[in-house]
């Protein structure tokens, strides 16, 4: 029995905390869970937790946002009662698919997408602006318009600050005129010159002063009467994906929680969005100990099986297992293309390995939809495979992927009970659930006896 530790269960699976408590040979701890008429949240902490070692199990099937919302409340309550430590036991970790990159179908990052081209025909990027015009185009503008117009007035207006002569165009240095030394100067020297240099200098540094009854022209007169072209973004343009992976880390570790514990990562990068310890632990062993003990002995062995990818991320995941097996392995390769008559794309499925006449062992780290595992088994069937296991860590299962798998060429498929699976096994026949249970507890009492869970990631 493991003392001075607490374990709160969530709503997401009480039946895994349970059979957690069982192992570790402690009851659960009491928590009530419930919700307000709007839909608020409520957490009620039956236990003492100060100075404790606590446990909150968590998965992230089902209704994602309100288990996730849970947890955080959950995590904040327990800290805020002075508990030593608080630990988030997540087997499905929620929002791990989501990874911070942005989302572009052709494949190329949008800093390198071409300039635009507008309507008149010029070419602008998404950052372009109008320029300032220089003064040769608006001496030039001023012209087009006329003394009569409202450019013309406010250049005539302006006219004794122009810097070109009117005698030959070329440019001239204007002088300054904030001081009253300077305006003396100035027509000191034009005395001296004559009366040329006199009408020139005060054409420079004197400003007509304008009656009360005179409007001053509004300043958007003065300027270009083309817009810019309107911005029309292109087919094939998208935004950038929202940073959810990094949202949830900093959530959880700003509720409070000191350490995460989970099982398969979609994304092991996803770790680095934590600034607190993470165990990814890996359900590659009970995988492996199936397939060792349920199937090879059934279907000829080594060389009657062979291990498959159903895309290229699983890829490493899948050799793993097919090393600690000795076991042949094949790929699965998802090339996306977009289609004529739609934008959606449309994924064409190639397999590279030999599949025929063995039987084909799918495995993956989660299905949702079931649309992977489904077209893969059919082009293993169609390839020559003679049978097709899928072997998934979790199983998700949401709307109608069980439908999918009832009608498809799988022959079974294997899921731990990470999530919930009662009501899927009872409308899937070829549905086998595992237990994991037995590998969160036994990480748990290393995590709070201090020792290494390194074992816990060996598969030999």
């Amino acid at each position: 029995m493991v003392r001075n530790i607490l374990l709160f269960s969530g709503s997401s699976h009480p039946q895994l905390t349970e059979t957690i408590c069982t192992h570790l040979g402690i009851p659960p701890s009491r928590i009530h869970l419930s919700k307000f008429s709007v839909g608020e949240t409520r957490v009620e902490i039956g236990e003492s937790v100060r100075e404790k070692d606590v446990f909150i199990v968590q998965s992230g099937g089902g209704k994602v946002n309100d288990h996730l919302m849970e947890l955080l409340i959950t995590i904040q309550a327990c800290k805020t009662a002075s508990a030593k430590k608080v630990t988030a036991v997540l087997p499905l970790f929620p929002y791990s698919r989501q990874s911070d990159l942005p989302y572009n179908k052709v494949g190329a990052p949008l800093a390198r997408m071409p300039a635009k081209v507008g309507a008149q025909g010029e070419k602008y990027t998404f950052d372009s602006r109008p320029g300032t015009p220089g003064p040769q185009e608006q001496q030039q503008q001023t012209n087009e318009n006329g003394n009569g117009g409202s450019g013309g007035s406010l250049h005539k207006k302006l006219n004794g600050m122009s810097v070109y002569s009117k005698s030959n165009g070329e440019p001239k240095t204007p002088k300054r005129k904030d001081t009253m030394d300077s305006v003396q100067s100035d027509v000191s020297a034009s005395s001296l010159t004559g009366n040329g240099f006199e009408e020139e200098s005060l054409e420079v540094h004197q400003m007509p002063t304008s009656s009360p009854t005179t409007s001053i022209p509004q300043p958007s007169s003065a300027t270009s009467t083309e817009k810019p072209p309107d911005f029309r973004p292109q087919r094939g343009y998208r935004q950038w994906v929202a940073q959810a992976g990094t949202l949830v880390a900093d959530l959880l570790t700003c509720a409070g929680a000191d350490h995460i514990i989970t099982m398969d990562l979609h994304d092991p990068q996803y770790q680095g969005f934590f600034d607190i310890p993470v165990d990814n632990l890996y359900g590659r062993h009970l995988l492996r100990r199936y397939i060792q003990h349920q199937i090879m002995p059934q279907h000829g062995g080594v060389e009657g099986c062979v291990i498959v990818s159903p895309d290229a991320g699983g890829a490493k995941r899948a050799t793993n297992i097919a090393d600690a097996l000795g076991m042949d392995f094949a790929l699965i390769h998802k090339e996306r293309r977009p289609t004529q008559t739609h934008d959606r794309q449309n994924a064409t499925l190639l397999l590279v390995g030999s599949v025929a006449g063995r039987t084909a062992i799918l495995i993956d780290d989660l299905a949702d939809t079931s649309n992977t595992i489904t077209r893969a088994a059919k082009l293993l069937k169609k390839s020559g495979a003679s049978r097709v296991v899928a072997l998934v860590t979790h199983g998700v299962f949401s709307g109608d992927a069980v439908d999918r798998i009832n009608a498809s060429c799988l022959d079974k498929v294997v899921v731990t009970n990470s999530v919930p699976q009662q009501e899927h096994l009872e409308r899937c026949e070829k549905l086998e659930v595992l237990e994991v249970a037995g590998v969160f507890a036994e990480a748990i009492r290393r995590v709070h006896h201090g020792e290494s869970i390194s074992v816990l990631f060996q598969y030999d």
